[in-house]
């Protein structure tokens, strides 16, 4: 039997974690916390195994955002990456190096979702030929979508 692992961590790559074994329930939020956190119209988060996280490349910063509930998020290049309560620990969705498997199953706190949020996705979606070629112009520091023995980022940080 093969345990699943998961890997991820944040956009420079300073904070890396690997999850081993089931991970629970994907969901969005809608809160305000949420959207404050992500600075977004909600959060996706999935609930990470008890005592299956570990932090392999530094650990997240935190910040208690009410009394029973911390956020954290890289302390170098500010990337949300977790949301910790008392029952439990949910990471950024978006913070996964293989997100594919991971779409939110419920959506939480709907009441306080944004009045067009049902919408957005019926809006119309611009075809432009030449963005992709623009793109591979773009010299990126954003940390790869797999493990790496070392990341220096260079000319990232200002």
């Amino acid at each position: 039997m093969t345990e699943n692992v998961r890997t991820g961590g944040c956009q420079c790559g300073a904070v890396r974690f690997r999850i081993k074994g089931e991970l629970g329930r994907a969901s969005i939020c809608h809160c305000r916390m949420c959207q404050k956190q992500f600075g977004s119209f909600f959060s996706a988060l999935v609930t990470a195994p008890k005592d299956g996280v570990e932090w392999v490349r530094d650990e997240p910063s935190y910040f208690q955002s009410s009394v029973n509930i911390d956020r954290g998020f890289c302390p170098k290049c500010g990337t949300p990456m977790t949301y910790r309560h008392p029952g439990g620990l949910e990471i950024a969705i978006g913070t996964f190096d293989d997100r594919t498997d991971l779409a939110p199953k419920i959506q939480v706190n709907h009441a306080s979702r944004l009045p067009w949020v049902d919408t957005i996705f019926e809006q119309p979606v611009l075809e432009d030929q030449d963005f992709y070629a623009r793109q591979e112009s773009i010299i990126s520091f954003q940390h790869p979508d797999h493990e790496t023995d070392q990341w220096h980022p260079s000319g990232a940080f200002r």
